[in-house]
């Protein structure tokens, strides 16, 4: 009898490979504030497993907010939420009101979703050019991207720069930090695999892989190489033509 592949196995969401959302502190996005500045204290600054950078829990006067932590942050600071807010280190505001060439990060898709873009550790973008519609920002991967002028985001790089600084050593850590997320650690090729394990799998000669013609009930993703040929490789007696 065959086997479920790795890859059949995690679709099924079982409990190996779903992700630990219980373990995550809390969903990271801007509370909507209709002040147009408002103070908040930094009351905690936590470690969560689903984010690469540390957070911090900003209170305001009746909210409470689980945002990214920008390098140079300490606990008791204070931060600033709103159009008027100053060009510093942890404070929110929307893109129209930050000058080019500041460092930002967690920046809104669209207004009001709570931040989308610039979320992982060390990890900063750049407002390039201002439109009147429009605003440009440099990403890390040194793409520009538009955005609306009213999108927030804050004034900083994110916190945890130096986390890939340490060397893992050995193969433990390493399956240590991939079980704290659920995630799928070694990967092991398909054409390395037991037929009984893998479509592409075999150990009957040195040379593995799949078949080059695609098979009838493949699907179109499939379909490539050989689509039903009446016949393939050189035909026998043939010889070259010498120029």
């Amino acid at each position: 009898m065959g086997k479920s592949l790795i890859q059949q196995a995690r679709g099924k969401g079982g409990p190996r490979y779903r992700s630990p959302s219980f373990r995550f502190e809390g969903e990271v996005k801007y509370v909507q504030l209709k002040q147009d500045l408002a103070q908040g204290k930094i009351v905690d600054i936590v470690h969560c497993p689903g984010h690469s950078s540390p957070l911090m829990r900003v209170k305001y006067d009746k909210k409470e907010a689980l945002l990214i932590a920008p390098e140079g942050i300490k606990l008791g600071a204070m931060v600033q939420y709103g159009p008027q807010a100053t060009i510093e280190t942890g404070n929110v505001l929307p893109l129209e009101n930050i000058p080019e060439g500041t460092p930002i990060y967690n920046i809104e898709n669209n207004p009001g979703d709570g931040g989308k873009f610039v979320r992982a550790s060390g990890t900063f973008g750049r407002v390039t050019n201002k439109q009147k519609n429009k605003i440009l920002v440099m990403l890390p991967s040194k793409k520009e991207k538009a955005f609306k002028p009213s999108c927030f985001a804050t004034v900083g790089i994110c916190a945890g720069g130096n986390r890939l600084d340490k060397p893992l050593i050995k193969a433990g850590n390493s399956f240590y930090k991939f079980r704290k997320k659920n995630k799928l650690w070694h990967s092991c090729r398909g054409l390395a695999q037991n037929a009984v394990d893998h479509p592409y799998g075999c150990k009957r000669s040195s040379r593995k892989g799949k078949p080059n013609v695609a098979p009838h009930n493949a699907p179109p993703g499939r379909m490539v190489g050989k689509i039903r040929p009446r016949r393939t490789g050189r035909k026998q007696g043939t010889r070259k033509r010498e120029n």
